[in-house]
């Protein structure tokens, strides 16, 4: 019998070798980031050149790929899609996801559910309940609102934006006190805060003593087909056990839909890296923050304001003491910054805000994206003639639908560029010379030439690219010596960069998501960092208890003043 040959990780015999290399040419295509030509595709497989031109045409001669002529890169062709849409047209739901119901029933030991929408309703179509499961049970063919569930709001978060306002319209008109929600800004605000996180919670809104959360199985098409969900009583599941399950429950829905609705959503984070790392942050607050964000000093009041975006919640830090303050606000706060006519200025999924940080209380300014109801903006600084610059992002970073804007004091406002799909850190250097401007979905932190009198940015270029396997850079600051620090989200670290790109230092974070930084002090001289502990799997955060707080390290180094709102 022949040897069978290795092809990545399957072995095969060399009567089916011809068909094998085709499969994974046509696995290759489907997993890098941008089409590739026809050397890239050589060095990727190691075939021979005549092999290799061979399988390509054989490969475009039955549809399954295409050569585009304009760049002469080849990528998927409509023969795959026409068969995709064969194979949702017979999807079994229920066969498909009753593996990961029984699954999650013995991890869990709650019952499991999965529903669709139904004439302005969730239906369950099927439930599990663990062999010592007690409390909240389900039954096939229930009912239940859509606005106060779990599964209800995973259904209609992902929603095409169209179909989401006929919908709460439908709701809002209707005359059945149990379908009509409370109040329709509150139902948004919770709907784009669950597309962001990438599932839904209900605290004891549907039922008095009973907690669930849901995540939407996604076709093909990027649309909901389903929710599956976790239930109990509310004495016994943790919030914080609700969102760790809710990352559970975002890979089971992965699974029964084949991941072909999976979105660009971190979900698995990498081990911590063997490599020695000469420094550590401290960590000074074990707040365990579900998104801790946009870290500012304020040096009129000697304090660290940052945020927990998935919150929603404004923090004050106080350094000397030690002491946390979190202020609830009613929607998603992604940045903020002091103004100087006193008070805070704060970007929100609702654009420009001003922000009165004894109540909470959110004056709107402008909004440049309100027509998108499927964005929010991301990271925003102001420089330092006092412009909020801001990035947006779609909610569940599915799509390159991002832009940088920049707010001008009397509120009008530019698109300066377009085309992110998660718009992330920002500052200028020094001089004011330069702007860093990050896309975490590309890996690249990208510099313009700005010009501070106009407010203009130009020749944007890829400064750092950090490759996928090393993780993804998030929010930064620029140092006194022009210096660029990077929070690498899965990477453990932050990282210092020279002005021309290149990595100088590594501190390494004692969790996997540390998402942004900045310098503060008194003397600009401590850099406080940033971190997350949305979607790590609870192993991980056995490893990593203090995912979510905030730490601080002294890097011998001074920061620069920041901006302020001049608005």
């Amino acid at each position: 019998m022949p040897e069978p040959m290795r092809l990545g990780d399957h072995e095969m015999p060399m009567g089916t070798s011809a068909l094998g290399k085709g499969l994974y040419v046509l696995d290759l295509l489907g997993e890098v980031d941008r089409p590739q030509r026809f050397t890239q595709l050589l060095k990727l497989t190691g075939f021979p050149k005549g092999t290799l031109h061979r399988i390509l045409e054989a490969l475009m001669e039955f549809r399954l790929i295409r050569l585009n002529e304009a760049d002469q890169t080849y990528r998927l062709g409509p023969r795959l899609f026409e068969l995709a849409h064969k194979v949702w047209d017979e999807f079994d739901l229920r066969g498909a996801a009753a593996p990961e119901l029984d699954r999650l029933a013995d991890l869990t030991h709650e019952t499991v559910s999965l529903c669709e929408i139904e004439s302005g309703a969730i239906l369950y179509i099927d439930r599990r309940l663990a062999s010592d499961a007690f409390g909240f049970r389900i039954e096939v063919g229930r009912r239940a609102p859509l606005h106060n569930t779990a599964g209800g709001k995973a259904l209609m978060s992902f929603l095409a934006p169209h179909r989401q306002r006929s919908l709460i319209a439908e709701l809002m008109a209707s005359d059945d006190p149990g379908k009509k929600p409370g109040n329709e800004a509150e139902l948004l605000a919770d709907l784009s805060l669950t597309r962001a996180r990438g599932y839904a919670l209900s605290i004891e809104d549907h039922v008095p003593g009973v907690v669930s959360v849901a995540a939407p199985v996604l076709d093909h098409r990027h649309e909901p087909i389903a929710a599956i969900g976790v239930s109990g009583p509310r004495e016994r599941i943790s919030i914080d056990r609700l969102h760790t399950i809710g990352r559970d429950l975002m890979e089971a829905a992965r699974r029964i839909s084949g991941n072909v609705g999976a979105t660009a959503m971190s979900i698995n984070a990498p081990e911590r890296p063997r490599t020695t790392i000469a420094a550590n942050a401290e960590c000074v607050l074990p707040v365990a923050a579900h998104l801790g964000e946009g870290p500012v000093w304020t040096g009129a009041d000697r304090s660290l304001l940052w945020l927990d975006i998935l919150a929603p919640a404004v923090h004050v830090f106080d350094p000397v003491t030690g002491q946390d303050r979190a202020l609830k606000v009613p929607r998603m706060v992604t940045s903020i910054a002091a103004r100087r006519q006193g008070g805070h200025a704060v970007m929100t999924q609702n654009g420009l805000e001003l922000l009165d940080i004894a109540t909470g209380a959110l004056t709107p300014v402008v909004d440049p994206e309100a027509a998108m109801g499927t964005n929010r903006f991301n990271d925003a600084k102001c420089d330092r003639r006092g412009r909020f610059w801001a990035g947006s992002m779609a909610l569940d970073a599915s799509a390159p639908s991002g832009s940088l804007y920049c707010i001008e004091p009397d509120a009008s406002w530019r698109r300066v560029d377009t085309g992110f799909t998660v718009s992330n850190g920002m500052d200028w250097s020094p001089d004011d010379r330069q702007m860093y401007f990050a896309d975490s979905a590309q890996g690249c932190v990208f510099a313009y030439d700005f010009d501070l009198d106009t407010g203009s940015v130009a020749n944007r270029r890829p400064l750092i690219q950090i490759p996928p396997v090393e993780g993804k850079p998030d929010g930064l600051t620029v140092d006194a010596e022009g210096y660029i620090w990077v929070a690498v989200w899965d990477g453990w670290s932050v990282r210092r960069y020279a002005p021309d790109g290149r990595l100088d230092r590594v501190v390494g974070v004692p969790v996997p998501r540390p998402s942004s930084c900045c310098f503060g002090g008194p003397d600009l001289d401590r850099l406080y960092i940033t971190s997350g502990r949305i979607r790590l799997a609870e192993r991980m955060l056995v490893e990593a208890p203090l995912s979510g707080g905030l730490f601080v390290f002294e890097p011998g180094v001074r920061g620069q003043p920041g901006g302020m709102f001049a608005g």
